[in-house]
């Protein structure tokens, strides 16, 4: 660092004496030497500075925006705090850690906490017992160490939008007392959506090193756990899309089928059928975005695909657990891959959704609306649309990967010394067919390509070094997405 301050000093010197200079040498050479040394005062500076500055140009307002923006159908109140001081709270003793599929009695959530936190491992699990369940949510939330925060996709996405003083969100979801009180002023609630209870999910965290009797934490994660019903039935859903008639959105954004996986393989499936025939009643005119989230069972991520889901929306959200799976449940490109070593790569993410897009998305032939995906994961986002159906797409990525730093960090713009460029600074844009190889450049960090009527926007993230709040991230990215974004007409 002390050597990169050294050299911009030293070029400064010099451009000072040019100046003194100025009027003994001829103009064409004074032109080429202070060209010269501002390009390379330019390159003094920091990766991650340039690639602030070059998204700062970059991003720019759509020309025709979202006025009115409509969110559901998952949403309930974070209850954030450390495991141990929760279950000592409760009276409950150190033991021996046991895994349990689902949680029965405080005793099962002893003993799952103690086996995930010897491991190191995230877990999350439904606590059976709703009376519980609701005295330890009543311990945890007025535990003076306690963090509450909004939870759940659409109620996150929805409190991003908010941010935005000239949107007006709508949001459907199961909002208790809690949760209403933590939303956005913003934020319009219909009261059919209301209920008397909070959905409360309890995180539990714990520190690397952190010890609990003779458990000791190898590394820092969290154990979560709720007695969530009205989300895991979309009970929201046919209030939500019966609301949209009186508010009249811009922009419909859906998320939550995810939470359909804890209900019976009959309600699963017969809940989708449902969810697919409310969704259809949306006007064709309103763009529809899913946000996806994490799965775990392969035949539902494909009934998803299949069973009209894919077709009926506009846009989807995603990262990279869920891209990969979506591509094992559907035979699609790289299947075969079990999981991603490192940062993924750029080709493989490439061939997959240009393949979603090929095989799911609007074409002549196809009765289908899908036209936009935007892919996040650590490293780097890629928008990809159809062509003639979006617009500002690169602003739009840039707002997304800006946002994964803001939001990290908690910070309000991006502090370049706070933040590291892990994305690959060479990648190729394909396995499968005959690549491009790119080179990325931090002045112009929005990389655009072209595939068979399908265009792709790169850009890297700022990886924040010490990251203060991570969850809810991919929703805030994708909202953020979002609102930079434009449909064109059709």
């Amino acid at each position: 660092m002390w050597q990169r301050s050294v050299c911009v000093g030293l070029l400064a010197l010099a451009l000072g004496y040019l100046c003194v200079l100025g009027p003994e040498l001829p103009p064409a050479a004074l032109r080429q030497l202070s060209a010269s040394l501002l390009g390379t005062l330019r390159r003094a500076r920091s990766l991650e500075a340039r690639t602030v500055a070059a998204w700062q140009a970059a991003i720019v307002r759509p020309a025709r925006g979202w006025a009115r923006v409509a969110v559901g159908v998952n949403a309930c109140v974070d209850v954030v705090l450390s495991g141990v001081k929760l279950l000592e709270a409760l009276g409950l003793e150190p033991g021996e850690g046991k895994n349990h599929a689902v949680l029965n009695s405080r005793q099962d959530l002893r003993e799952a906490f103690a086996h995930f936190m010897e491991r190191g491992a995230a877990a999350e699990r439904f606590f059976s017992d709703a009376e519980a369940f609701q005295a330890i949510a009543q311990t945890a939330s007025e535990h003076p160490a306690a963090q509450l925060y909004v939870g759940g996709n659409a109620a996150l996405i929805g409190q991003k939008l908010a941010t935005n003083p000239d949107l007006k969100i709508l949001l459907c979801g199961p909002v208790g007392p809690k949760l209403h009180e933590l939303l956005d002023d913003n934020v319009v609630v219909p009261p059919e959506s209301m209920q008397e209870r909070d959905e409360f999910h309890l995180i539990l965290e714990y520190q690397a090193g952190e010890q609990w009797g003779r458990v000791r934490a190898p590394a820092a994660n969290r154990f979560i756990f709720s007695h969530d019903l009205s989300n895991g039935a979309l009970n929201m859903l046919e209030v939500f899309v019966s609301s949209l008639d009186e508010f009249q959105p811009d922009l419909v954004v859906l998320s939550g089928l995810h939470m359909m996986e804890g209900q019976s393989k009959e309600m699963r499936q017969r809940r989708l059928v449902e969810a697919v025939a409310s969704i259809s009643d949306i006007p064709t005119d309103i763009p529809i975005h899913l946000e996806l989230a994490s799965m775990t069972d392969q035949d539902f991520m494909s009934n998803i695909m299949h069973q009209q889901v894919f077709p009926l929306v506009n846009s989807i959200g995603l990262n990279e657990q869920e891209l990969l799976f979506l591509t094992q449940a559907a035979s699609g490109p790289h299947a075969s891959l079990a999981s991603w070593s490192g940062i993924p790569d750029v080709g493989v993410v490439s061939d997959i959704l240009f393949w979603i897009l090929k095989e799911h998305g609007k074409a002549a032939a196809r009765a289908s609306d899908l036209t936009r995906i935007h892919f996040h994961t650590l490293a780097y986002h890629i928008l990809v649309t159809v062509d003639g159906h979006w617009g500002n797409q690169a602003a739009a990525v840039a707002a997304g990967a800006r946002a994964a730093g803001t939001q990290a960090c908690a910070t309000d713009t991006i502090d370049a010394s706070k933040v590291f460029l892990k994305a690959p600074l060479e990648f190729v844009t394909s396995h499968t067919e005959a690549p491009s190889k790119i080179s990325l450049n931090p002045d112009e960090p929005v990389v655009h390509w072209h595939r068979e009527g399908i265009s792709f926007h790169f850009t890297p993230v700022l990886v924040c070094k010490d990251p203060v709040r991570t969850v809810g991230l991919g929703d805030a990215i994708s909202a953020e997405g979002l609102f930079y974004s434009e449909a064109y007409p059709q």
